[in-house]
């Protein structure tokens, strides 16, 4: 494709529009806009990254980010996308601006010395495992552009994005689905009267069946097998504490969850209380 430059943002990345029409993209490439001037036409090459500015994300229009962003985090977040795409295959690379915008935020808050908190980073951790490995360059990356540490709590954040590009849902969706996770878990500890390890087995398996819970109740997606007679007679701790904490999320979320989820939750449920029962006797 050939662009005409609208404005050189810096050696690497202008904004231009498509030769013969009138939509902006932002162009990026390593030297793409060296030496180069407004009205100066640009070919591109496989290596070169072209994103709409006609893009709508929930921190606002593209056009209207890219103004207020440096470029510097456009391409760290560009860079995060590569090793995502490297890590996962194709994703949704319209993340970038406001995976851009939330990496100038906290690059302000680190310089301001302004921590912030996220109850949910272990959550976010286990809940979305690779995609917080990923996040995880922006250490490094932060470190050898703006010699700034970034915390794990920054971290998380930059992995719902990611996680956001993979499965093409928001991140304030990603974000509820952890919360929601996070309300079953304490529930589940309130009703077992046990504190579950976050680096337990138990726990991870645990709260991926929360996380697809939730999910099944959000999309209207049913299981095909009932285990609740089963359930109930067997292990009646389980699935009275299964039952109660099925009804408190419907509550919390305002989403119906099928019956059929109570035993399979109450499965779980023996699994983390079974564990935790062998480890008081070991």
């Amino acid at each position: 494709m050939i662009f005409r430059i609208a404005k050189v943002l810096n050696h690497n990345s202008f904004i231009g529009i498509d030769d013969g029409k009138t939509t902006e993209y932002l162009v990026m490439g390593k030297g793409v806009a060296f030496g180069k001037k407004v009205s100066q036409t640009v070919e591109t090459g496989p290596d070169i990254r072209v994103y709409s500015l006609n893009e709508l994300t929930e921190r606002g229009e593209a056009r209207d980010i890219i103004r207020s962003v440096p470029p510097e985090c456009l391409e760290l977040a560009g860079e995060v996308l590569d090793r995502a795409e490297k890590e996962f295959g194709e994703l949704d690379r319209s993340i970038l601006f406001p995976m851009a915008d939330h990496i100038a935020f906290a690059v302000r808050r680190i310089r301001n010395k302004e921590q912030i908190s996220n109850p949910l980073t272990e959550d976010i951790r286990v809940l979305f495992h690779k995609e917080y490995k990923v996040a995880q360059c922006m250490e490094e990356l932060l470190r050898e552009r703006f010699h700034l540490e970034i915390d794990e709590h920054e971290v998380g954040y930059i992995a719902l994005h990611i996680h956001s590009a993979i499965v093409d849902e928001k991140v304030s969706q990603a974000m509820q689905m952890a919360r929601s996770v996070r309300e079953c878990i304490s529930l589940v500890e309130k009703e077992t009267g046990k504190k579950i390890d976050v680096m337990s087995l138990s726990y991870n398996r645990l709260m991926n069946h929360v996380r697809y819970m939730v999910a099944r109740a959000v999309s209207g997606e049913k299981l095909k097998v009932n285990m609740n007679d089963y359930m109930e007679v067997r292990f009646p701790e389980a699935y009275k504490a299964s039952r109660q904490i099925c009804r408190e999320m419907e509550k919390n979320l305002k989403l119906p969850f099928n019956e059929v989820e109570i035993g399979y939750l109450a499965m779980h449920l023996e699994r983390v209380m079974d564990t935790e029962l062998q480890e008081k006797n070991a």
